[in-house]
């Protein structure tokens, strides 16, 4: 899956998620593009397409203002607010909503999209509506900044004269992080990206089978952390850590845990 097709699955999923914890009929959004403009990519409750590819300039309507100050914006009567500029009257009046909101998607202090909830009755949003949103909006964050590290340490990986050291410590990092996400789709998609700094041409041969916390363990291992500092990355106990990679010991045939690191190598588990 590309990163584009990564990004648009990441929206519409919050999407989802803010119309069921808000109980908002209508919800859209989209990222950031070049020039400080947002692109409503993803709709999801709407009767039309109006819309659809709307480009959101920083500044203007709800979404810009939003874009502009780094924070959640609300109207209840969006068309006839006077605390927002009205460049977008058109295509909100033709899809019928009234009360909207609008939360940013911000990444390392920098707006990276927005997302919006909507009425087609012009009545309040409270502060719950509002929290839900925001929430909504911080699961695009966390799906994005882990996109954004494996990107960043993929590409150092695999910048010119980068050495194998600099992959395998790349490699540990994207395992042990791995865990940590809660979404399944997301955590794959980080895996592929680790699966693409092993030893090129290099598959794991059926005969040796080992368990993803058991290369966790090794990927540590491999770039030259201890059972404590290997545990504090994993977020498990040094002793699960020991047995994880006694485990793994055993299954390579391997005596010390440089045998296990050389075997796993020679096997495809790391690069």
């Amino acid at each position: 899956m590309t990163s584009d097709a990564s990004d648009a699955v990441d929206i519409r999923n919050a999407l989802l998620r803010l119309r069921r914890a808000t109980g908002l009929p209508v919800a859209f959004g989209g990222l950031m593009e070049a020039g400080q403009q947002v692109r409503i990519s993803e709709l999801s409750g709407t009767a039309t397409h109006a819309l659809r590819s709307l480009v959101v300039t920083s500044g203007n309507g709800l979404g810009g203002k939003t874009v502009a100050l780094s924070r959640p914006c609300v109207v209840t009567d969006y068309s006839a607010s006077r605390r927002i500029s009205h460049e977008y009257d058109a295509p909100v009046a033709l899809e019928g909503l009234r009360s909207v909101l609008a939360v940013p998607v911000v990444v390392r202090h920098r707006v990276r999209g927005v997302l919006y909830g909507a009425l087609r009755t012009a009545r309040p949003l409270g502060g719950r509506t509002l929290d839900a949103a925001v929430e909504a909006a911080r699961d695009v964050e966390r799906a994005l900044v882990v996109r954004d590290e494996a990107r960043t340490l993929a590409a150092e990986a695999g910048a010119a004269g980068a050495g194998w050291e600099q992959v395998r410590e790349a490699h540990a990092a994207l395992r042990a992080l791995a865990p940590k996400i809660a979404d399944e789709r997301l955590r794959a998609e980080l895996l592929g990206a680790c699966a693409l700094l092993t030893a090129p041409g290099s598959t794991p041969p059926t005969r040796v089978r080992l368990a993803p916390r058991e290369v966790d363990v090794l990927a540590c291992v491999a770039a030259g952390a201890t059972n404590a500092v290997a545990a504090e990355r994993l977020g498990v106990t040094p002793e699960t850590v020991k047995a994880y990679l006694r485990s793994a010991m055993r299954k390579l045939r391997a005596r010390t845990r440089g045998e296990a690191v050389v075997a796993a190598r020679r096997a495809g588990w790391l690069p």
